[in-house]
Order: C-alpha cells, then structure tokens, then sequence
C-alpha cells in the first residue's frame, strides 16, 4: 500500500557556522546568528544573542509577560576555548593540499583543545545560580538549568512574554537575549526561552507492502495481481488507458542490497566496508532491529551480522514527546531501512546505532555529541531533517550553533556526517500542496536543515533504471515524481498530467554562504540566485552535494518486525540514499586501508565531472524524450485496483542537467569513485 511512514510532526532542526577565520569559508552564520563569540568580543563586554528573539513574537500579538512562577528550563551551550580555531583547523585537515590534511585528532586532544575549559564551565555555572536557577545538567557541550520565568529575565536580560500565535500561546523572549561580560565569551547559545514544537521527521515513505508479484505475467490490461518488472521496462503494461506515451511498463521491483552494490560498482570493486565504522542516529529504537537485520540478510543471500559486528546505544527509560514524535513504532520502519541499507551495501562495516530519545533537537544533538565525544564511528548517517523556515518560526540560530560545534569537532577527529535531503524538492507551498513527505507550514522554496550546513554532507536521491535483474546499472535521473490515479472504472489516469508527489531536496541556501569546496564547481546561475528568484551579492550554498537512488518508485526493499510478524516492504525517499552513501563512503575507507575520509565534501567536489560520478541527468528533457514514465500496481487492495500512473525526473524547480546541478549535485558514485580511494 501507498501509506506513508509518519513518525511524528514535521520537524529537523538547526546548524550554525563557527566565525570562520579563513576568508573563502565566510559563511552566512554570523549574519544569521550572532551564536559563537566573535573576534570582538571580549571578556569587557556583554554581548547579544541575536536572533533570539524569534520573528514570530511580534508586538501586535504580544499578550504580556508569561507568569513570573512559570517554570522553564534552558540549554546554555558552551562556545568552548578556540571557536575559530576550530572552524579553521576543520576546514584543514579536511582540504587536501594543506599541511594539516589527514591529521585527525583524537576525542581526548579534541577536548583538551577545544572543548569549555573548567573555568569557563564554573563561570557560567556561577552566573545562572546567581540568576536564581538551578543548575540540572552540565557537560562539555552545554549546561542545563531550570527555574522561574522572573529568574530567566534576571539571567538573560529581557522579559518572557506570551504571544498569539496561529490561534495558540507561545512564549518568547519579549528582546533579543543578553548574557553578561563575565561570560560572554563562554556562551555560544541558549535554548529553552521559546516554545519550540517537533518538526523533525524520517525521509521516507513506504510504497509495496511486499515484493510480491515480481514474477505474475500481466494479461490484458491492467493486472489486477501485484505487478512490477525485474528491470527497467521490462514488462509491457497491456490494454492500460493512455498515459505520456504510446507504450507504458510497470516499474521496477523494490531493489535489495545485491543488486545496489552492483549497481553503484560495489561488487565489482570487490570492497565490503571491512575496518570501518557507520553510525545510525534515529529517535527511539525497535525491539527487533538485530534479528530483523539478520533475516533479512539470509533471505536475501547476504550475511548475517557477526558477533560484535552490530551495537546499539539508547536508554528506554529517557524516551519521551512520544506523542509528538510518533513514538517508537513510528521510527521502527526508518531505523530498519536505515540500519539494513548500511549493512547490505557494506556488509563487513561496523554498525552501531543510536537512538535519540526523542526527534526534538536537543535530543538528536545528544546523539550526535555521543558518537563525537566518544568517537563511536567514522561515518554518521542521519535520515531525518525539516525546513529552515515556516509559518511557525524560523530554526532557532542557538540550535544552528550547536549543532554546527558538534560537525566541526567531528570533523577535525575524521569523523563525516551525511544528512538526507528531504523528499518535498524546493520545499515550495506549491509542493507542499500536493507532496506525500512535505511541511505544509512552509513559507517559501528553500533547502532544508541540517543538510544544508556546509559542515554535512547533503544526500540527494535519483531513480535508479537497472539494464537486467542482477541490478547492472542502466541509467539515472533525479528523484521527483508526478502521480497520477486510476480512476474507479479503470478507463483513465486523474489528474493527467499528474500531480507533484515526491522529489528529492535541494537548492540554494538563503542561510549560508558558498562553502570554499563549492568554488569553481557549482554554476552561479545556481549560487548566486535564491530559490524565490532574488539574486544575491554573495554566492551562497547549494545542496544536495551528492545522489543516490531514492525514488519512491525505484524503492527498495526492507524487513521489520518490531514486535509484529516479520515482513518486507519497499521505501523509498532521501532516507534510503543517505544510508546507502554511508555505507559506500565505509567500503571507501576500507580502499584507504582504514584511513578515515573525515568531511567528505572537500573530497567530493574535487573528484566532480570525473568517472567517480555518473552525471545525473534529466532523462526525458536532456534527451529530447517523450515523458519517462511506469506503471505502479499493488493489485485489489479492499475490493480496489490500486494502480497509479508516474512520470519520473519532474523535481519541482530543482533540474538534473549536465555537471553540478540542484537535483543531483556532482551525481553518484560509480566504481572509480571507490577505486580513486586505493
């Protein structure tokens, strides 16, 4: 069935860009955020937190001051020692060509060098509890406190007031925050002083529930079986009512991992990810995901987990917005897909998992700071994220902050982060009015978060063609469906054209600046242009960095059982590309003899327009082709044909042309890429 994996609310969140000192790495942060100390500020002056009073608290709907009484607790994030330093020392030993370039440090010299000294610490301590809070938690990234709304406004300088907001209450700080000049230079962020909703969510949607029907012979006219073809346009749709063009085929079975590795040079590059580590970070975790790892690997010719080959991080007892996030069940689906597509695309790779306690920020930024502080994986990957910018409120930029510390002390350890790029294509209301996986509470077209960091690695999606069933690869074009229905009587396809359903994320950030890998290889018809048409000054970043199959109609196949029977499914959506990419950037680093790749995008961009990428293009337009377009069909589903006609490579406004583009990036990877590593 088409039913789409819903997790929770929309919702991803934040990424920040430490002051760099290298001017071709001056990134758009600090005009968003005034988060990490600048060069300026000193231990003399107070400083203010721009930005933290969010845009949405406006003076027209401000109800007053939130009860002194009121209880909240906040996140003081700890700039650490030598912010810039940080950034620079990151962009070094990740850029080939510069002395420090592969000189990884470990978890103990990064936090020797970098993390908040004790003094700092104490300082910071010292001002809260003066304030009147409590101090709850404190840890090298941050330090929690709780107290009452009067104590917070004695702290930070500015009132807490409610605001009418989208018919509710909200509460904000009623000015931009200030923090003393006694610490001014400690603090990076603060968090917790508004009310905040989850938006994160999985990128992806279930399309088959199983692979059923991949041998059924379709008659005349439409199968009533669940049909699909071993390979592209393998199986003539027959007596179908007319679509795009004269012939139609069913699409292709959901894939599974032996016909990827093939696919993407995997097989032929005789690379298994042996040595290295992958990183999974979801909320929650199933109760099953080793044995259903496992089965689903035997079933399908692959190698079950070795003893110690598979970990799982996670405390059940601190779970919570369960109710907001979907709960367990609800991230069970993208934890198998994710966990089961890292294995099966480098299956002698490490896999360790860990599961957030929730899909808030705070939460995932806790995951992601346990891998980096205990330097748990060379490889993260990440198959959630929400949009910049809605109609309730902007990513607050002390998250953006956070977030992007936790990149750059992974970086500098070796330690690369993938991010999926979303499954609504520019994120556009236009798409979002008819899009399975999308916000509606976007405000404009835009690149998502935290993809669109230059610190991650941002994962796009294609529709993969295989030319047999082994899963030889045939062709690629970018990841954006239009869906069209059979009608009841079965005679015609409503709407024709069909209606945007599905595309992979990408486009021009309005939030930073072009990272200095971008230079010279993204065209500035795409940096220099905002998604809403504005031309800019500056060149900025674009996003996706690289592609991988994802489409919802190119899906592949997933088993999962937490606590139900085992069964499989297809999935489809960035979230299946980001793993997939982990586990090739594993089978990478195995090339390398273990060596660690680190931030990825430097490497990347470097290898563009080269034989390491098949150049993604638009199928169709590119080859002055009629519409490329399949029949999906799930068969009678309660009593129902349920059938839906699908053109492919229809992304909104992102398009797939020749070189760099916003649908693809550099394209993805063949087996040079692999081999440029040995």
């Amino acid at each position: 069935m088409e039913t789409v994996i819903t997790s929770n609310p929309f919702r991803i969140r934040r990424g920040r860009i430490a002051g760099a000192a290298i001017a071709s790495l001056a990134l758009a942060v600090g005009a968003l955020v005034s988060a990490a100390p600048s060069e300026a500020a000193s231990e003399h002056t107070s400083r203010t937190l721009v930005g933290s009073h969010p845009g949405w608290a406006k003076t027209t709907a401000d109800r007053g001051a939130l009860p002194g009484s009121t209880e909240l607790t906040v996140r003081v994030y700890l700039a650490g020692q030598d912010p810039t330093g940080l950034a620079a020392y990151a962009q070094a030993v990740s850029t080939e060509g510069s002395a420090q370039y592969g000189k990884f440090l470990t978890a103990a010299e990064v936090q020797q060098r970098f993390a908040a000294t004790d003094q700092q610490i104490a300082a910071v301590r010292s001002w809260l509890i003066g304030s009147g809070l409590k101090i709850t938690s404190t840890t090298s990234h941050y330090i929690e406190a709780t107290g009452t709304a009067s104590a917070h406004s004695k702290a930070f300088g500015t009132g807490i007031h409610q605001y009418t907001v989208g018919g509710g209450l909200r509460h904000a700080p009623a000015a931009n925050v200030t923090v003393p000049s006694s610490v001014s230079s400690a603090v990076l962020g603060v968090t917790g002083l508004t009310t905040v909703t989850p938006r994160v969510k999985p990128n992806s949607v279930r399309v088959r529930s199983s692979a059923a029907g991949a041998g059924s012979k379709p008659g005349r006219g439409i199968a009533t079986e669940a049909t699909c073809s071993d390979y592209w346009g393998q199986k003539k749709v027959n007596g179908g009512p007319a679509g795009y063009t004269k012939h139609t085929t069913y699409d292709e079975c959901s894939f599974t991992p032996s016909q990827l590795r093939k696919a993407y040079g995997v097989t032929a590059s005789g690379l298994t990810g042996k040595g290295a580590t992958v990183a999974v970070v979801d909320a929650y975790a199933s109760s099953t995901m080793r044995a259903d790892a496992n089965q689903y690997s035997t079933l399908h010719g692959d190698k079950p987990f070795k003893p110690g080959q598979y970990t799982e991080i996670y405390n059940s007892s601190q779970w919570n917005s369960e109710d907001l996030c979907g709960g367990p069940e609800g991230w069970a689906g993208e934890e198998a897909l994710d966990v089961e597509m890292v294995h099966g695309l480098a299956p002698d790779a490490n896999v360790v998992y860990v599961g957030a306690d929730s899909c808030t920020d705070q939460d995932l930024l806790n995951a992601l700071s346990t891998i980096v502080d205990k330097h748990l994986a060379d490889v993260v990957s990440n198959s959630w994220g929400e949009i910049m910018h809605s109609s309730s409120g902007d990513i607050d930029p002390a998250e953006i902050a956070a977030y992007e510390q936790v990149f750059e002390l992974g970086a500098i350890q070796g330690i690369g982060f993938n991010f999926s790029a979303g499954d609504c294509g520019d994120s556009s209301p236009a798409a979002a009015a008819t899009g399975v996986n999308c916000d509606p509470s976007t405000t404009r077209a835009q690149a998502n978060w935290p993809d669109s960091d230059p610190w991650v690695t941002a994962v796009g999606g294609t529709a993969l063609g295989t030319a047999d069933k082994t899963g030889s690869y045939g062709f690629e074009t970018d990841m954006g469906t239009l869906r069209s229905v059979l009608t009841q009587d079965g005679t015609n396809w409503s709407p024709l054209p069909g209606s945007f359903y599905f595309g992979g994320g990408g486009g021009t950030s309005e939030d930073f600046a072009q990272p200095w890998y971008q230079h010279g290889v993204v065209p500035k018809s795409l940096s220099n242009r905002l998604m809403t048409g504005a031309k800019t000054t500056s060149a900025r970043r674009v996003t996706p960095d690289v592609a991988v199959n994802g489409d919802l109609y190119t899906s592949v196949l997933v088993g999962i059982s937490d606590g139900a029977p085992y069964s499989e499914g297809g999935y489809g959506g960035t979230s299946v590309s980001a793993p997939e990419f982990s586990a090739i950037q594993a089978d990478a680093i195995q090339a390398r003899h273990g060596r660690p790749i680190g931030f990825a995008n430097p490497a990347l961009y470097r290898r563009a327009g080269s034989k390491a990428f098949h150049d993604v293009i638009d199928q169709a337009s590119t080859h002055n082709r009629p519409v490329l377009n399949a029949v999906f069909d799930a068969g009678v589903i309660d009593g129902s044909l349920r059938a839906r006609l699908v053109a492919f490579g229809e992304d909104t406004s992102l398009n797939a042309v020749k070189g760099y583009d916003n649908a693809t990036g550099v394209g993805s990877p063949t087996e040079e890429y692999l081999n440029s590593f040995k």
